[in-house]
């Protein structure tokens, strides 16, 4: 398959599953219901910096739970693993995305995917930076798309006036002791952090930097060190997508995270990153069509890690080389 074949295949799935009329814009973030529902994008991002994209790429969109790996990755770094394990676990819920329910036991959220556990990852960040936190996120988050980004102001004020339920997880977190006093700017930063503006483009960039070892491909930067990566994909791949996780892997077989504005990326190890966008979701959360485009591509690439014909790697290896 030459390069200009990688672009048919993004070109026939998206023009196959533009079709799907299925899933239901979000609408508990008042803002999010003004998105397009025919909007539909695909990217991919290889190790080396080429761009394969069709549709609505370029349409920007809030990264919402998608954020929440990037800031994972930076806890890790600043506080270490057995301080940051000892405020959130790393075990699937089972539960929906913005379950108020803790783990039993050591009443720590169950992992850093969910709301729970992504709330904590903001107290712990803004404790450590102060009011610093989201410029330093900004530009960590920059440095992984390969530009500047910047927060939608009219969805961050939509999160923060209707948030109340992620505010009862955050009293119910301080209740334990898992996050620190100064909950309310911690909470802040957790809705400005949801409401960061990318595109299809940049999320295949950004996931294509977890691909590749913490480095983007575009731009050379080195981004975030090899040790975290590894933990970001790993819970990635376990929880990424919400109570959908399991079928995720056992259809897909790669990491990957979902936000509830339509997006969508996957890490292909030391290959490629992979985006889409699409703001109709399912009864989980996550894109209706996100999920086709993943699905398909996993099947025609083989990029399950554990496909039993052992063709993904050096098949997408062949591919990337031609």
């Amino acid at each position: 398959m030459q390069e200009h074949m990688l672009q048919q295949l993004i070109d026939s799935l998206h023009k196959q599953y533009s079709k799907n009329e299925e899933g239901e814009v979000a609408t508990y973030i008042p803002e999010l219901g003004k998105a397009d529902p025919d909007l539909f994008g695909i990217c991919l991002a290889t190790k080396d910096g080429r761009i394969f994209e069709t549709g609505d790429s370029d349409q920007r969109f809030t990264i919402q739970s998608i954020s929440k790996p990037f800031t994972y990755g930076m806890a890790l770094e600043v506080l270490g693993q057995e301080k940051v394990s000892r405020h959130v676990g790393v075990e699937p819920s089972g539960d929906a995305f913005n379950s108020i329910e803790l783990e039993s036991g050591t009443n720590r959220p169950y992992n850093p995917m969910v709301n729970a556990g992504a709330i904590t990852v903001s107290s712990l960040l803004y404790n450590h930076y102060g009011d610093e936190a989201l410029e330093i996120m900004l530009e960590r988050f920059s440095a992984a798309a390969g530009r500047r980004l910047s927060v939608d102001e009219e969805v961050y004020k939509s999160e923060a006036r209707t948030g109340h339920r992620n505010r009862a997880i955050a009293h119910l977190l301080l209740n334990f002791g898992m996050v620190f006093e100064n909950i309310e700017p911690a909470l802040d930063l957790y809705f400005k952090q949801c409401s960061i503006l990318v595109n299809c483009r940049d999320l295949a960039i950004m996931s294509a930097t977890l691909s590749n070892l913490g480095k983007n491909p575009v731009t050379g930067e080195d981004v975030y060190d090899i040790s975290c990566v590894k933990d970001m994909l790993s819970i990635m791949l376990t929880c990424g997508m919400y109570d959908y996780s399991g079928q995720w892997a056992y259809r897909v077989g790669i990491p990957a995270k979902s936000g509830v504005s339509g997006g969508v990326m996957a890490s292909v190890n030391r290959q490629l990153g992979l985006a889409s966008y699409s703001p109709k979701l399912d009864a989980r959360g996550n894109s209706c069509r996100g999920i086709d485009v993943c699905v398909s591509l996993a099947n025609e690439l083989g990029l399950h890690a554990f496909d039993c014909m052992n063709i993904g790697s050096s098949y997408l290896k062949t591919i990337l080389e031609q």
